[in-house]
């Protein structure tokens, strides 16, 4: 296994060998009764010249690009092919040493990363040289699909459906565009008939192919009287995901006629940046079908090192678990991979709009004609390849590279900048950008993350500081303040990257790795840490609020701190998500209306600490069972300031709520509440954050009698008529290391089974904090965990994702709470 202990470094070998694949091939088909045959990669990793028969094809350097071959005149009925491969580190550090220009930095990734030099110079996953969550496998291989096609008159290359509202006609309107390859020497006529039988709407059209290369473009406008009754595609949480089923045929006078299934989604998309009365800059937010929507969600990453391990079902789980966590976004990260079709279909399916980066991050990149040449036939591919999904809400040019030339990471001479700027509006803005808006008018484009949007463009695409909480979107990291003081965080526009690391659990860990690594400070443990200083900030981190581990057993020792990094991650993200949340509907000082919190990161690329709330393979860490809380439709959110309590009530629902809301409050060493405050008649406003209670804290300890805030602590949820619950949430008075009256719990469960889910029964001595239960290697989640036990008895129920028993879960299953580490 590459991913074991630590192959990373002992298979680089690999990498900076060239590598040929071959074979020998009997064609399928009697070559002679075909006009034109291509041999067609889907995907290149990444520099190669490919021959068929001792004859050079061409050569490819883009890994994002679809690269076709006309084999006509060389293809025969026994053929030999041959791929090969060029080492991609030597091909990088090639290109940067001919780069005469100028330095385009970085020139290699920090030490502590273990990895490869000049990735942007390179048109490859930069994220395989390694990066601060993963390690350095820069692959190289035929990694998508390879066919041959054969047609006479024309082929079908690209097939794209996009929707429009138009407002004046009160109609919706497909746009569809259909790419050719016409083999023919004079144009070829024929009709094409649009049928999506739910809405009653056909239509035929003559249409005109000029030979070679070309599109066209079809308007469909739907049926006047079903155009009102369409159902449109909404983001999960918000309504449907309904999609029509269309069918596009082609009959052209040749009687060849080529047939495309597809799907129709309608939705609109704007991103509304506008002056915001009563503050300083502009809104950026997000309007879905007319509906501003607050945008709650994470950041996507490669789900492997080795991309064809990451299998159909990978991807399912992995993003079903973000839907099951009230996630209705994600961004793809601009450092990994433009995702596979399957990524995207599962999005439209499940409601995940999806902030789409084209693949440039912290980084500056060369832009001579070459470079350029093969970006935008990579820009041109990939849109056309993903423009029909309606989860695709934003392209965004590339990942913090404004911010690397405004902040200058790479300490560029004030006097060399503008060679620099001229560079990054060549590629992103005069490239990028102009290929968007013309291949696609159905989704709004940014050039970077972060950036001031619509101030940026007026200061030259370059802003002064692209962190201005007054416009567009920001990226904020702070490991040393105190992760529970929400005064540190930025009262942003649209939080779209932020977050906390922890270690995955023991299971996790243990499939790759071996008894003397099973320490905090093992050499493995280092090796896996690939940012700087990481492991020590998390312990600083816990530091705050909790007591390190004491155990003299080093086994019990290491679980006991990848328990705390996992709890102290997930309390973290949770109050600075909140605050989010709670600031999305008031200006205090021009700074507010928070309107989207995507953390970093969803997912993981290998067993190793970081960022993500799903560990690699998909168990979900502390942290996704508590965004499955902070992202609930209605969540009652705490805060203090200046010695007095803040509850919030935080809705996305789409009608205002009567509710009540419950405050209850126990001291640490007893299971009965010591007060409990009931307020009736509270309005949980639609789509908005609105304040429902205050109350001083020496009120409320004065109320509660014999409550300190040493000794107490505070939950709250609301209640609403039909059934209608929030998470409860809580309030914590002090550190938990100064708590007065917290005891170790004897926690308990019994398990059983019912309709292919298992019911764990807990049982607790004592209020217990952070309850985790853990059933090892078995694949599957819990309903809630790492919860905070108030109460003598808990039901919660596990959704296993492959067989097991009541024996299996009895046999692996660890409970844990934080009395237990001390």
């Amino acid at each position: 296994d590459p991913y074991y202990r630590f192959n990373d470094v002992m298979y680089r070998w690999i990498s900076l060998d060239n590598w040929t694949y071959s074979r020998t091939f009997r064609t399928p088909f009697d070559v002679r009764r075909w006009q034109k045959v291509n041999l067609v990669f889907e995907g290149v990793d990444t520099v190669a010249q490919i021959l068929i028969n001792n004859i050079t094809l061409g050569r490819t350097d883009n890994m994002f690009s679809r690269y076709s071959f006309d084999i006509t005149s060389v293809i025969q009925e026994v053929n030999s092919i041959e791929v090969h491969f060029l080492s991609a580190i030597s091909y990088a550090a090639e290109q940067s040493r001919c780069h005469q220009a100028h330095s385009v930095p970085p020139a290699c990734p920090p030490p502590v990363q273990r990895g490869e030099c000049h990735a942007n110079f390179i048109r490859k996953e930069q994220c395989s040289f390694s990066w601060d969550w993963g390690p350095s496998f820069p692959t190289q291989g035929i990694w998508k699909d390879v066919r041959i096609e054969a047609y006479n008159h024309y082929n079908l290359m690209y097939f794209s459906v996009t929707t429009f509202f138009v407002k004046s006609a009160q109609q919706w309107t497909l746009e569809i565009e259909s790419v050719f390859d016409v083999v023919s020497s004079k144009p070829i006529a024929g009709l094409a008939t649009v049928s999506i039988p739910k809405l009653q709407t056909q239509q035929t059209f003559s249409v005109k192919l000029q030979p070679g290369e070309g599109s066209i473009v079809l308007l469909v406008n739907i049926n006047k009287v079903r155009s009102s009754t369409v159902e449109a595609w909404w983001p999960n949480g918000h309504g449907k995901q309904t999609g029509y089923n269309m069918t596009t045929t082609f009959i052209m006078e040749e009687g060849y006629q080529i047939e495309k299934s597809s799907k129709a989604y309608f939705r609109t998309v704007e991103l509304v940046q506008e002056p915001i009365p009563g503050s300083p800059g502009l809104s950026f937010y997000f309007r879905i079908n007319g509906q501003p929507i607050f945008i709650k969600g994470s950041n996507w990453i490669p789900a492997d090192s080795f991309q064809d391990r990451v299998t159909y079902d990978t991807l399912w789980l992995l993003l079903k678990s973000a839907a099951d966590a009230n996630m209705n976004a994600l961004r793809v990260w601009g450092g990994g991979v433009y995702e596979q079709d399957e990524f995207y279909d599962i999005c439209d399916e499940i409601g995940i709009m999806i902030w789409q980066d084209f693949m440039f991050a912290c980084a500056l990149y060369p832009t001579d004609q070459n470079y350029l040449e093969s970006v935008r036939a990579e820009v041109s591919h990939q849109v056309r390849r993903l423009k029909s999904h309606p989860s695709i809400i934003l392209w965004s040019g590339n990942n913090e590279n404004e911010a690397a030339i405004a902040s200058n990471w790479f300490s560029i001479p004030y006097a060399d900048r503008e060679v620099y700027i001229q560079d990054y509006v060549m590629l992103y803005v005069k490239n990028i950008r102009e290929i968007v808006l013309a291949a696609d008018k159905s989704r709004p484009f940014v050039a970077s993350s972060p950036t001031n949007g619509l101030e940026s463009v007026k200061e030259g695409w370059v802003s002064q500081d692209p962190y201005d909480t007054h416009y567009g979107d920001t990226h904020f990291y702070d490991y040393s303040s105190d992760c529970w003081n929400w005064t540190v965080y930025p009262k942003t526009r649209f939080a779209s990257e932020y977050g906390f690391q922890s270690w995955p659990s023991f299971s996790t860990v243990e499939k790759v790795s071996t008894t003397e690594d099973w320490s905090y400070t093992s050499n493995f443990s280092l090796h896996r840490q690939h940012h700087e200083n990481g492991n020590d900030q998390m312990l600083q981190q816990i530091g705050h609020h909790f007591k390190l581990p004491q155990s003299t057993d080093p086994i019990k020792k290491f679980k006991d701190l990848i328990y705390l990094t996992q709890v102290m991650q997930a309390q973290c993200v949770k109050a600075e998500t909140e605050f989010y949340r709670f600031s999305r509907s008031e200006i205090v000082k021009g700074e507010g209306h928070t309107m989207g919190a995507l953390y970093w990161q969803l997912n993981d690329i290998w067993q190793a600490p970081s960022w993500a709330s799903l560990e690699y393979g998909g168990k979900w860490k502390l942290l996704h069972y508590f965004a499955q809380n902070f992202f609930a439709p209605l969540l009652p959110v705490a805060y203090e300031g200046k010695g007095v309590l803040h509850i919030y009530s935080v809705s996305d629902l789409h009608a205002d709520q009567k509710l009540t809301l419950r405050v209850v409050v126990h001291t640490w060493s007893s299971l009965e509440p010591v007060c409990t405050l009931t307020k009736d008649g509270v309005t949980g406003k639609a789509q908005s954050a609105v304040p429902i209670y205050k109350e001083s804290i020496n009120d409320l300890l004065e109320r509660c009698r014999n409550c300190t805030r040493k000794s107490c602590v505070v939950t709250f949820c609301l209640v609403g008529e039909g059934g209608l619950q929030s998470p409860t949430n809580h309030h914590f008075l002090s550190s938990l290391k100064d708590a007065v009256g917290l005891e170790k719990a004897q926690l308990s469960a019994s398990v059983s089974h019912r309709d292919g889910i298992y019911l764990f029964v807990l049982q607790t001595t004592a209020i217990a904090p952070f309850v985790s239960l853990d059933v090892g290697s078995i694949k599957g989640r819990f309903s809630d965990n790492g919860f905070l036990m108030t109460e003598k008895k808990k039901v919660v129920v596990f959704y296993p994702w492959e067989p097991t028993s009541v024996e299996e879960l009895e046999k692996s299953l660890t409970l844990t709470s934080l009395m237990d580490t001390v």
